[in-house]
């Protein structure tokens, strides 16, 4: 992450300052680019001092994801010391008993549901205790458990139909009707899922080892308590779809959700306000290299801003694609989406700078709309399995005790298939003239 907050910094220094003009978008509430308006600016390179300065405002720009994966750390360290998580894992296992691998389509789908419907990815955050309680007694790895739960989150909103933070929100900026070509994109939604699904079972049964050796008490089953604490954890989410959807709530709500689960299973648990205090500082020391690598990846698209080489570089890419056809314009900005989500890793603030550029751009060439909303959609959303700027992927990945390059090794064959399919998606939406 340093390395790459200096390379940023670097950048400053040898691209020219630019910006275009902004206006403020009835539609999604945000402030959107002009076309046409790009402008050079005077330079303004980030120093070496300046590249360590973005460290702390990246940190504080992520403030609200960090304090969420505080809180989850917290709150499930307690959890996990009631014993609630083993007794649930210790029943999962003994229900299935010779079919383990069957936990992984059902767990990925689950999240791939979290994924569709709001991009779950930071909030996966809080699962991971349980799910490495779980693999490890079913003999799975570490990088099953990610690429079953984030992974699969993130491809569901890749091709989800109704992601609000992607594909709902590139509809408003382009100007079409929100959930139109839903056939279409579930059409390729199944494929990409069960290509996930089907890979993530190969790697985790090329690579099981002897499972955990379960307590000696794993007989005990869960008792009113475990039940009350479990079903607080899915109302906690129920709670928060519901206030994202329709009171716009967004992760300080939700982390003061978990902050009440934790207080409520210390008490009921019998921990008492010490152990649970205790229990909670040791959840945020655990958790404090995954919140400060959300930071510090913040830090780098800090350091592009303060340099105002972020509108360069979009500039830079999108330009030379005009004069394609329809189809290798598609294919071209999925790819330079891609690019891109390495400086923007927020697919919504890159659905804001980049769309009202491509779509007058796709209306000169002839490329319908939805099309390019596809390709921004599958760019950028796609990129979140391997983009190491993605804070959410980084956090997660510290969470679970797992090294990038073993995930990159893992995820980059996995990430080039789904990639594929994409392109036969654009490729069939321009040849058959999807709307």
């Amino acid at each position: 992450m340093v390395a790459c907050i200096l390379v940023a910094a670097a950048m400053t220094w040898v691209l020219p300052a630019g910006q275009y003009e902004r206006r403020e978008d009835a539609a999604t509430g945000r402030s959107v680019v002009v076309p046409g308006t790009y402008a050079r600016l005077e330079s303004q390179p980030v120093g070496a001092f300046g590249a360590v300065i973005a460290i702390p405002k990246g940190i504080v720009d992520a403030a609200s994801v960090i304090a969420l994966i505080f809180l989850i750390g917290g709150s499930f360290t307690v959890v996990e010391r009631t014993g609630t998580f083993l007794r649930l894992v210790n029943v999962l296992v003994r229900r299935l008993k010779g079919r383990g691998l069957l936990v992984i389509p059902v767990a990925s789908v689950a999240f791939a549901l979290g994924g569709i419907m709001m991009q779950m990815q930071e909030e996966l955050i809080a699962f991971v205790p349980v799910l490495l309680l779980l693999t490890r007694q079913l003999g799975f790895t570490a990088v099953t458990a990610v690429a079953m739960s984030l992974g699969a989150a993130a491809v569901g909103a890749a091709f989800s139909p109704v992601n609000p933070f992607q594909v709902i929100i590139a509809q408003k900026v382009a100007e079409l009707p929100t959930g139109s070509g839903l056939g279409f994109r579930l059409a390729f939604l199944v494929p990409a899922l069960g290509f996930w699904i089907l890979g993530t079972m190969y790697y985790a049964r090329r690579t099981r080892t002897t499972p955990e050796t379960l307590p000696a008490d794993n007989s005990v089953p869960l008792d009113w308590r475990d039940i009350t604490v479990l079903l607080a954890i899915i109302g906690a989410f129920g709670i928060y779809f519901y206030g994202a959807q329709r009171l716009e709530w967004e992760f300080n709500e939700l982390a003061a959700l978990f902050f009440v689960i934790g207080v409520l299973a210390g008490m009921l648990g019998g921990m008492g306000i010490g152990k649970t205090t205790e229990a909670f500082v040791d959840g945020f020391r655990s958790m404090a290299l995954a919140a400060l690598l959300v930071g510090f990846a913040r830090a780098i698209y800090v350091v592009l801003n303060e340099g105002q080489i972020v509108d360069t570089i979009v500039h830079g890419l999108f330009t030379p694609i005009a004069g394609l056809p329809p189809t290798f314009s598609a294919l071209g900005m999925m790819v330079l989406q891609v690019g891109m989500h390495v400086p923007v890793p927020s697919t919504s603030s890159q659905a804001v700078l980049t769309l009202p550029l491509l779509i007058p751009l796709s209306d000169l060439v002839g490329l319908s709309r939805q099309v390019t909303v596809l390709a921004y959609q599958y760019g950028a959303g796609v990129g979140d399995v391997i983009i190491p700027t993605n804070g959410a992927l980084m956090a997660m990945l510290a969470a679970a005790g797992v090294r990038y390059e073993d995930w990159f090794r893992f995820a980059m064959p996995m990430y080039l298939g789904v990639m594929a399919l994409a392109a036969i998606a654009l490729v069939t939406a321009v040849a058959t003239g999807l709307r």
